[in-house]
């Protein structure tokens, strides 16, 4: 009796999970679990610690059901042993997607990367910056938001509502790249509505022959904080926005052309500009990698008193691809202040697989800044080399 009562139990529930499967059609658990190291040459300008190590969990459930409807899953969090504040978590993404004939409808939090260049993404608006996460801004918090796509032949339409505004985040007392006033968690906001103002993005994109040509529009809470000293510490300000972005992407020949632009009316009116290009040297020493050499140029009209790096610089770099079963990849480049002589930095990042489920990155910084009322000033002592090691599953 038993045994039969076990047969009728598998069989009760391969039926349930037969029923699931025809209506979900698709239930796949993924991601990554990160083991992080950063080692700085020297120790802070307030006496932090030189290491710094970190373990980072990323799971992605996506759900697929019927013909045209899915739904993704992404949570975060990072465990550090050096800063409370980058010990956090947050939801990458909670996005349920349907599609039909040539529209598609998003709900939820999500993440939109608009942008083209290498050293800057000046029209990348949608999501806040997860300044913890990395020093070159990439990382993003996820964003709540309805976005509808409209994809015809003419064209392709963005259009979100983002009814809901993430604060940036920031090193704490005791972690690594912050100013020397630390920043509070108590921000300043202009709206009255304060995180809860509704915002809205709009992006036409389309090709044209070798170029990608791409229209933007942005209304409501700047994601770039202002800063007021109040008191012993400084205070984020966030400020109303406007902004009208153009980015263009080109292909002519081993040549790949790139511009970013935008205008800002904000707390301070401003022109950003980042252009350039990457050359790629196909089969380079008769082998088969490919080496590309990057040149790009940042220009802020508001120039020094700009909260952001830019302003005036110039960024040349070179991304090896060694074309190999790992995917084994270099990139290297140097940012220059033409204002500054003694103002660069310097960022190297490499990756490659092990295996299947594992592979590895290393990331280096280097800043070298000697003028007091530059930006960066505060990270002359927060040179570093970060190693990673990922498994995915």
């Amino acid at each position: 009796m038993k045994s039969v009562i076990n047969l009728a139990g598998r069989l009760t529930a391969s039926a349930l999970l037969t029923s699931v499967a025809l209506q979900c059609h698709a239930v796949e658990l993924s991601g990554q679990i990160n083991a992080e190291h950063r080692q700085f040459a020297s120790h802070g300008l307030q006496g932090q610690d030189k290491g710094q190590s970190s373990i980072v969990f990323q799971p992605e459930l996506y759900w697929q059901w019927g013909e045209s409807s899915d739904f993704t899953f992404t949570p975060f969090y990072r465990l550090d042993s050096l800063d409370e504040e980058r010990s956090h978590g947050d939801i990458r993404e909670a996005l349920y997607l349907t599609y039909w004939d040539d529209y598609e409808l998003r709900a939820g939090i999500g993440k939109v990367f608009w942008g083209v260049t290498e050293s800057a993404h000046l029209v990348d608006v949608v999501n806040q910056t997860d300044a913890i996460e990395s020093v070159d801004g990439e990382d993003k918090l996820g964003q709540p938001m309805v976005h509808f796509t409209s994809i015809k032949e003419w064209g392709t339409v963005d259009a979100m509502i983002l009814p809901y505004f993430r604060e940036r985040t920031f090193a704490g007392v005791d972690g690594r790249l912050r100013p020397t006033v630390p920043v509070s968690n108590d921000a300043v906001y202009e709206s009255s509505r304060e995180e809860k103002h509704i915002d809205y993005a709009v992006r036409y994109s389309q090709m044209f022959g070798d170029w990608d040509l791409g229209f933007s529009y942005f209304q409501g809470t700047n994601r770039d904080p202002y800063y007021q000293i109040h008191g012993n510490e400084l205070k984020p300000y966030y400020a109303q926005a406007k902004q009208v972005g153009i980015d263009i992407q080109g292909i002519v020949g081993d040549w790949l052309w790139k511009i970013e632009s935008i205008y800002r009316d904000s707390f301070d009116n401003h022109t950003g500009v980042v252009g350039g290009f990457e050359y790629t040297i196909v089969g380079a020493f008769d082998m088969v990698w490919d080496i590309g050499l990057i040149a790009e140029y940042l220009y802020d009209s508001r120039g020094n008193n700009a909260q952001s790096v830019g302003q005036n610089d110039l960024f040349a770099g070179t991304r090896l691809a060694l074309n190999d079963e790992d995917s084994t990849e270099i990139l290297f480049g140097i940012s220059q202040d033409l204002d500054n002589s003694d103002v660069y930095s310097a960022k190297l990042e490499a990756s490659s697989r092990l295996t299947n489920h594992l592979s590895w990155t290393v990331n280096g910084w280097l800043f070298e800044n000697d003028t007091p009322d530059d930006l960066l000033y505060f990270a002359r002592k927060d040179d570093f080399i970060e190693f990673s090691l990922q498994y995915y599953f």
